[in-house]
């Protein structure tokens, strides 16, 4: 909750500074108090949110290496495959659907989006934040590519959550009006049948396979 708090923050702060000629970005800096407000809660919020992010790649890193979670989102050539095989399956090439484990390539390429762009987002803003710091050890053309990077990137990532994130977890049918999944953790059988067969199967022990088997007979 906190993230998305601080993303919807981020963009409201951050888009009236990139368009600052245009009249609706002068008018939200008038009704939010004035530049010097914006950009301070751009940067506090900004601040938290690399927080957040570095203590969450820390946790995952940390679950992973001590052996209580699996890697399981962590891209595999297995993805590259699904991906070929729905796309084969949405032009009408192929009756197979691709089948997925936990996740699936969508869900990994937008965490990991999400995550190198954090990453960007954070390296950059601080270069933005303490220029004269950075400058003392590094060129000072890292300034100005840092304000197109962080600039066009935050655009990026707005638009990648209107489009593909606000589909997958609004506008879905199979989840439509809410995804709950990120506060419960759980999902329905009939959505782990349709979306996560083999984790299905895994957790089972082949139980979901047969049950479809027998269907299928």
């Amino acid at each position: 909750m906190l993230v998305m708090m601080l993303f919807l923050l981020l963009a409201i702060t951050g888009f009236p500074q990139k368009f600052s000629d245009a009249v609706w970005a002068q008018a939200m800096v008038r009704v939010m108090g004035g530049i010097e407000v914006v950009r301070f809660v751009h940067r506090v919020s900004g601040i938290v949110f690399g927080i957040l992010a570095f203590g969450h790649m820390v946790t995952a890193l940390g679950l992973v290496l001590t052996g209580r979670e699996r890697p399981s989102m962590v891209p595999a050539r297995q993805d590259f495959r699904d991906a070929v095989k729905t796309l084969r399956y949405y032009l009408g090439l192929s009756d197979a659907q691709a089948r997925f484990d936990r996740f699936d390539y969508r869900q990994k390429f937008e965490y990991w989006g999400m995550i190198m762009g954090g990453i960007l987002m954070v390296l950059t803003g601080l270069i933005l934040y303490f220029p004269i710091a950075f400058t003392r050890f590094l060129p000072g053309q890292l300034v100005p590519i840092a304000k197109v990077a962080h600039s066009n990137e935050g655009l990026m990532a707005f638009l990648v959550v209107i489009t593909w994130h606000i589909y997958n977890a609004h506008l879905n049918p199979d989840v439509f009006p809410f995804d709950t999944s990120i506060f419960t953790g759980k999902i329905s059988r009939h959505r782990m049948e349709h979306e996560h067969p083999l984790e299905l199967e895994r957790l089972t022990g082949g139980a979901a396979a047969s049950k479809d088997d027998g269907k299928a007979a």
